[in-house]
């Protein structure tokens, strides 16, 4: 892996797909031994997990249902700090455990707008498991269950994770370096 350029910016690579596959795997795994028997409703938000919930879901050893909200709050390279509802939560959630897949938790803003619509459904339980944290940013009171890297307050791309639209496609993760 070299370094990339999207846009005017320059990225540097920071994790391989392989070890993001292995993460991912590890993730599937120990949801599946927690939930047991249960027959989770998986919830990615659209847009930057889509890749990080294909891998998740073909890894989960059992069965699931799936549905998708999308959610966004970022501009540029920071979050704006306020998230914009774009595609609403429609499932009979009577007695479900739902299971928020998220590419990335910084600031927590995007998840505790989705916590905070699920609290108001009758659900039996809510976790959340994300590929990415940066818990140096985190500002929200929420319980992460399921975390595959914690990483400093940098931006990082690929693997669904885009700058201004584009690096979604990349397999990989590259963290900016100007």
């Amino acid at each position: 892996m070299s370094k990339i350029r999207i846009h005017d910016r320059q990225f540097a690579p920071y994790y391989s797909k392989d070890k993001i596959a292995d993460a991912v795997c590890l993730l599937a795994k120990k949801l599946k031994a927690n939930l047991k028997h249960e027959i989770p409703l998986f919830l990615p938000i659209l847009n930057g997990s889509f890749i990080f919930a294909a891998d998740f879901l073909r890894a989960f050893d059992g069965p699931c249902d799936v549905s998708f909200v999308k959610l966004a709050s970022y501009q540029n390279t920071k979050s704006s700090g306020t998230v914009q509802e774009l595609i609403g939560l429609n499932e009979d959630l009577d007695g479900r455990t739902v299971v928020i897949l998220e590419d990335i938790i910084d600031t927590g803003t995007t998840i505790q707008k989705i916590y905070d619509l699920l609290k108001e459904k009758p659900v039996k339980k809510i976790k959340v498991a994300a590929l990415f944290f940066k818990p140096d940013v985190f500002k929200k009171e929420l319980h992460l269950d399921y975390i595959g890297f914690p990483i400093p307050d940098e931006f990082i791309v690929g693997y669904g994770l885009d700058y201004n639209g584009l690096g979604r496609n990349l397999s990989s993760i590259y963290k900016l370096v100007n």
